[in-house]
């Protein structure tokens, strides 16, 4: 995420300083006393530091998105879907594509519940749907070139089409109503039956087929290689027993209690000594840079780990969660709005969320042992969940009112800082991951995480913030598109899908380094044009 953001807000500063710049130019060729000129200069430079203090704090929040989303939402999702006993397809679709998508889908609903910053979720969405599907997915063919699975490649592309095609149509119209919103929405749970449904009966296959191959000493490897219906069949990457037989190593030879309080500072440690040593500096510095925010929400979300032995059950921590955890619910719902809240007038609510807690906290510690995880362990995983949600929420409303903001001081529209800052942000995780998956040497699951993720946050992201608003207004919603860049924004995506949904089969699915060079050429095209139509370089005669 880091270096896409970095860029991006050097962009920011570099257009402040121009702008201030050609203010001060405009002020010196008026006429007027020094005195005045100095006071208005004394202005604009105050002004822009204010702008830069926007900027910083801004970067400050996509951190935030991204280690909650990464350390606290997603693991605390894959616990809650074990515990469940969901099937790796349901879970896939469902809880861990919310855990990857957390931080586009909260930045989506945040600004589709305010008409004035719809564009934003506009341009994220969008903007995070040709990033994906271009750089991400041509990152992934140059890095190594594979033939795809066919029918989970053409059921992610015709449902994605659909979806941009029926948010398209909503914008063109410029409203909707309830029940167009619910039917958007169901679009999501008819993909989720049709992943479900088309891994049942290509299972059923492959056992019918195993069976009738059981007189035979050795499969030949053709079979393990062929086009499947899903991705299944495609090995995954399971680093837990590596990790386990690497940690083995370090374990002491002899029995070792740790007091509670041991427990407690190790367990509020985000630093691994083993991997220091092994990362490189930049990683380092950033590591450190991060460490004070990281322990400050170890503070306050719990994190359940079903691939330990001991769940990752930290008696000491864990109870202290049972008090800061609720008190950041109340800080962070509806952006602090309950933080004063008095019960009454009189008694107010974070003091008796503070006591509750404290009262469950002693409770539990005192019915518990440091060595094993109590039964109703599991439910730590959800309160981690709905804690780190919570976070996701407050930190994506502040940033879609920050860049708005920063659009109406540097005259920039919020479509193009969607599709810009915002997609970018969010987006530039999934890249560097995919493109290390494909490293690995799995390219098929890089490339269906770029499309499987962009459906959930296009789906969810646009149907969950219309209804948001239109639970608050109690009216249909009502889009306004910002002129010509949210048609060109539309229309690249869909471009860019029907190209991938033709060139892809002619090519017998297999996607090579001239298919990805294909898809960077094609965004940076993209990107120019939408940048000269954003400065007025492009318009309608």
């Amino acid at each position: 995420m880091s270096s896409a953001v970095y860029l991006s807000l050097l962009l920011l500063v570099l257009l402040e300083t121009q702008q201030v710049t050609s203010g001060s130019h405009v002020l010196r060729n008026q006429r007027g006393v020094g005195l005045a000129r100095l006071s208005l200069n004394t202005t604009l430079t105050m002004m822009s530091q204010n702008n830069n203090d926007k900027i910083i704090w801004l970067l400050f929040l996509f951190v935030i998105l991204g280690l909650t989303a990464s350390k606290f939402f997603c693991p605390n999702l894959s616990a809650i879907s074990t515990s469940l006993h969901l099937t790796h397809n349901v879970a896939g679709v469902t809880f861990l594509a919310l855990g990857n998508g957390a931080p586009d889908v909260f930045s989506a609903m945040a600004a589709f519940s305010h008409p004035h910053t719809a564009g934003l979720a506009v341009g994220a969405l969008f903007g995070a749907g040709i990033f994906v599907t271009t750089v991400v997915a041509g990152s992934v063919a140059l890095v190594k070139p594979f033939a795809v699975a066919s029918r989970p490649f053409l059921r992610d592309v015709i449902f994605y089409m659909v979806a941009v095609f029926w948010t398209f149509l909503m914008l063109f119209r410029g409203t909707t109503t309830l029940g167009e919103i619910l039917g958007y929405l169901s679009l999501y749970v008819v993909y989720v039956l049709t992943v479900v449904i088309s891994a049942y009966i290509y299972n059923r296959q492959k056992h019918s087929m195993n069976s009738s191959v059981q007189s035979v000493a050795h499969i030949p490897a053709e079979f393990h290689l062929s086009d499947s219906s899903d991705d299944d069949d495609v090995p995954c990457l399971n680093g837990g027993s590596v990790q386990q037989e690497y940690e083995s190593e370090y374990r002491p030879l002899l029995p070792y209690a740790e007091s509670t309080s041991q427990i407690l500072l190790s367990s509020l440690n985000p630093v691994d000594n083993r991997k220091w040593r092994r990362k490189s500096r930049s990683w380092r510095v950033l590591k450190v840079l991060k460490t004070p925010l990281e322990v400050l929400l170890l503070l306050c979300i719990p994190v359940v780990d079903p691939d330990k032995d001991d769940r990752n059950w930290r008696r000491p921590l864990n109870c202290l969660h049972l008090i800061t955890a609720p008190l950041a619910c109340v800080f962070s719902f509806q952006s602090g709005e309950y933080g004063n809240y008095m019960i009454q007038g009189q008694f107010p609510l974070w003091l008796l969320t503070l006591l509750l807690g404290l009262f469950l906290s002693a409770i539990v510690f005192c019915t518990t042992t440091n060595d094993s995880p109590p039964r109703y362990h599991s439910l730590f995983a959800l309160l981690g969940f709905v804690v780190s949600a919570l976070l996701i929420s407050a930190a994506a409303s502040e940033v879609v009112s920050l860049l708005h903001m920063l659009g109406v001081v540097l005259s920039l529209s919020n479509t193009v800082l969607g599709l810009t800052l915002l997609a970018w942000g969010n987006s530039i995780g999934d890249c560097f991951s995919d493109i290390t998956i494909a490293r690995q040497g799995y390219p098929r699951m890089a490339i269906s995480a770029c499309f499987g993720g962009i459906i959930f946050n296009m789906l969810l992201g646009v149907g969950l913030g219309c209804l948001m608003q239109m639970v608050q207004t109690q009216s249909d919603v009502q889009f306004d598109p910002e002129g010509l860049l949210t048609w060109v924004l539309a229309g690249s995506l869909g471009l860019s899908l029907v190209l991938s949904f033709v060139i892809v089969p002619l090519s017998k699915f297999h996607l090579g380094r001239t298919y990805g060079i294909f898809l960077l050429v094609f965004y940076a095209v993209f990107l120019l044009i939408a940048l000269l139509t954003e400065f007025g370089k492009i318009r309608i005669v």
